[in-house]
């Protein structure tokens, strides 16, 4: 399994990794700007050096620049100026005698100053280009003003000016990581102390927790409160079931141990043959008492992949039937009858027979000596699927309904484990159904009532 980062680094990163790349974009951003601006700068400072060295050779015919032009000239902008300026003619009047090289050619009577790139002395410069009508010793026509700076400087400018600006960034961004990863330390404080609340709960200690929280994790903590719950509540349940099936199973075990020393202590065969009888007879209902333990047990924590397998409810009916159908003059018949066809549906066959089988054991248990039929249906429903067990016997009051809901008490003081309704209501709710019990004018009508799901 990958590394886990810690929340507080996970949060760091959610709020640096967007700032660094939005500081990426301001760099990239602040690059073209500094180079836009460099130009402005630049181009604007050549272009005041050439309108100066143009007036000053105009008033003193090419014989002195000024001590401002000569200042202009000298540290314009960082770096060093150079000029020289033609008359038209072409001969030099001022200034330097070797040009760039690269300059483009003159343009007669060109008004806009031309700004260019060339090379000088073997390095690249920027420079401009002005030409203007004037008259100098007497001569009149269009003079040519060229002034330039090599580029080098423009770059250093640029430099300066982004390596500032990345500077402001990397500090701005190194402030917002500290404050975050300090910050977050001192937020993330009452998850630790929920961490301590949580720890400090055991098996005997399963209650709320009252603290106060963050909004962000109070949905957590709300979870955490109903699994406590349930947790209480089924450790709850779970002591009383194994408290009652020890009740329960503590008179059977002791009758068969009873009944087991009797056998051994018969004084004949034909006593030993009649409490062997006895013995079996308490056998069986021990072993049947922990077989509906067990499927109680199992009825509750039926898994969701079993109650996801299909089953075919018609091939599962015929099967019920054949087993628990029967016909006789002496007693109660069992009938069944289903729709034409019931289709299949996500549940768990084992149990929904097992709970089937315990509706029909109670009917004929329970039904009386008037009971002659217990008839079983089954009828599938948009949502649902019904299985109804009737009987015309003596039928329930509502008062031993809500005892034939509780576990280990037989209605009425009958015979029986007294669990099988919980097994069939355990059945019904696993599969997001439920059991009813509708009495009738003679006898009683269960239903169990069990979702269809997606099948």
């Amino acid at each position: 399994m990958g590394k886990v980062w810690s929340l507080r680094g996970r949060l760091t990163a959610v709020i640096l990794v967007p700032l660094l790349l939005v500081a990426a974009l301001v760099g990239i951003w602040q690059l073209k700007n500094a180079r836009q601006t460099a130009t402005d700068v630049f181009d604007k400072s050549l272009l005041a050096a050439a309108l100066a060295v143009a007036n000053d050779v105009a008033i003193s015919g090419g014989d002195a620049l000024s001590p401002r032009t000569g200042d202009i000239l000298s540290d314009t902008s960082g770096g060093r100026v150079f000029y020289h300026v033609y008359a038209p003619d072409g001969v030099i009047v001022a200034g330097y005698a070797t040009p760039p090289v690269g300059i483009p050619p003159p343009n007669e009577e060109a008004s806009a100053p031309n700004y260019f790139e060339a090379t000088y002395l073997g390095r690249p410069v920027h420079g401009v280009r002005l030409q203007n009508r004037t008259q100098i010793d007497g001569f009149t026509g269009v003079f040519t003003t060229t002034v330039w700076q090599e580029a080098s400087v423009r770059a250093a400018f640029v430099r300066d000016l982004l390596l500032r600006s990345l500077l402001a960034i990397a500090g701005l961004i190194l402030a917002v990581a500290i404050i975050v990863w300090f910050g977050v330390r001192l937020g993330l404080r009452p998850l630790i102390d929920l961490e301590t609340a949580i720890a400090s709960r055991n098996s005997d200690e399963l209650s709320p927790i009252q603290r106060p929280v963050p909004d962000e994790v109070g949905g957590i903590v709300a979870t955490l409160n109903r699994l406590f719950g349930q947790v209480t509540r089924s450790m709850a349940a779970q002591s009383e079931f194994i408290s009652n099936a020890a009740h329960q199973l503590k008179n059977p075990i002791a009758g068969v141990l009873s009944l087991a020393e009797a056998v051994k202590a018969s004084p004949d065969w034909d006593a030993s043959q009649r409490r062997s009888a006895d013995l079996l007879e308490a056998a069986r209902e021990t072993a049947n008492l922990s077989q509906k333990l067990l499927f109680l047990e199992r009825a509750k924590a039926i898994s969701p992949e079993a109650v996801m397998q299909s089953v075919d409810m018609d091939e599962a009916f015929r099967a019920w039937q054949d087993e628990l159908s029967r016909t006789s003059e002496a007693g109660p018949s069992v009938t069944f009858q289903s729709t034409a066809y019931l289709g299949s549906m996500n549940g768990d066959e084992t149990m929904i027979h097992e709970a089937l089988r315990n509706l029909v054991d109670n009917a004929l248990r329970h039904g009386g000596p008037e009971l002659t039929e217990v008839h079983v249906s089954a009828d599938r429903g948009p949502r649902e699927m019904v299985i109804a067990v009737s009987d015309n016997g003596v039928g329930l009051t509502t008062e031993q309904i809500l005892e034939a809901r509780e576990r280990f008490r037989p209605v009425a003081a009958t015979s029986g484990s007294g669990l099988g309704v919980s097994i069939a209501e355990a059945v019904a709710y696993a599969h997001n159904g439920t059991l009813e019990f509708l009495p009738r004018d003679r006898g009683l009508k269960v239903q169990l009532r069990l979702s269809l799901g997606d099948s």
